[in-house]
């Protein structure tokens, strides 16, 4: 099984098997360009995620938009894998190609618990984007918004 598509399955026992056999698949990205991580967040695989920091993938790759793995699952909603990612050294105020940020992310779609744990974790709220917005500017539900204005 190709190593990319496994990552995508969540087939961790083939994931570790072709890392030992060839570490340097670690710092490769798809054919699309996205780095191992970023594939196994997205597609919400805490298994390959743990698998991949122990293996010391860089924590802040970046996909062809300039989004990292935090962003992505500050898009998604995993607590636990956001949590992961941070405890691994993730920059919570890493900026996209359109000078998003994962409290950006979370804060557009609505993922109150992650808001939070950015919050707790340094993220910056005042960080604009492109476009001159923040977090506070994008959140629609009450809880997020609430959580913004502290």
């Amino acid at each position: 099984m190709e190593f990319f598509e496994a990552i995508r399955l969540g087939e961790a026992e083939e994931v570790k098997q072709q890392l030992n056999a060839d570490p340097e698949l670690a710092g490769r990205k798809d054919e699309r360009g996205f780095p191992p991580l970023i594939l196994s967040t997205y597609h919400e695989q805490p298994q390959i995620t743990k698998l991949l920091l122990q293996q010391g993938v860089e924590t802040d790759a970046r996909d062809a938009a300039g989004n990292t793995a935090l962003m992505g699952i500050c898009f998604k909603g995993n607590k636990d894998i956001a949590e992961m990612l941070i405890l691994n050294g993730a920059d919570v105020n890493a900026r996209n190609s359109s000078g998003a940020t994962a409290l950006i992310f979370a804060a557009t779609f609505g993922q109150e618990e992650i808001v939070d744990l950015l919050l707790q974790n340094g993220a910056d709220k005042t960080m604009r984007d492109s476009k001159g917005n923040t977090a506070l500017d994008y959140a629609q539900d009450p809880a997020t918004l609430q959580l913004l204005k502290k």
